[in-house]
């Protein structure tokens, strides 16, 4: 997270919004998936909903922990690859999905795996963008995305310092 001075939270309503606009740029493309690889963990709540959309049954996971401690990026670790079924014909025909593509770092681990298939993300920042073919929403690098899934409802201080709330 390094120098990060902005937060982007997200609702539930506005990520199920966003991850069905994926499904539907997806859905215009001239590509029968037969299979969807998310990108665990953040890329399992967006495979789902676009695997319902677009009627594609196999799912598989790739599981790359990056983020420790929710403060830096440490060191990149595959904890789970992808099936050799899949990667056969370098993922040719297969979706990759996550929620972010942040520096690229995950991003070009997970295309090394599969460079034939085509990566979605929900949300890009400018350094992991070269990354996706597909996404719907560009944040800037300094911007930390605040997930539904990590957050609780607490009060949120203006962004103004002299308001007086």
């Amino acid at each position: 997270m390094s120098t990060v001075e902005k937060s982007f939270p997200v609702s539930w309503e506005q990520f199920h919004r966003d991850a069905r606009a994926l499904a539907w740029r997806l859905a215009g493309m001239e590509t029968d998936f037969k299979a969807i690889v998310c990108i665990t963990r953040g890329g399992l709540v967006p495979a789902a909903i676009i695997a319902r959309e677009l009627g594609v049954r196999m799912i598989e996971t790739v599981c790359v922990a990056s983020y420790h401690e929710y403060t830096e990026q440490g060191r990149l670790q595959v904890l789970k690859g992808v099936s050799e079924e899949l990667t056969a014909d370098g993922g040719r025909n297969v979706l990759i999905v996550d929620d972010l593509t942040d520096t690229g770092k995950t991003a070009k681990i997970v295309r090394d795996m599969l460079p034939e298939a085509h990566f979605a993300a929900v949300y890009a920042k400018p350094m992991g963008r070269p990354m996706v073919d597909t996404f719907i929403t560009e944040v800037s690098q300094d911007t930390w995305i605040f997930f539904p899934w990590d957050l609780g409802l607490t009060f949120q201080a203006p962004i103004s310092k002299d308001s007086k709330g």
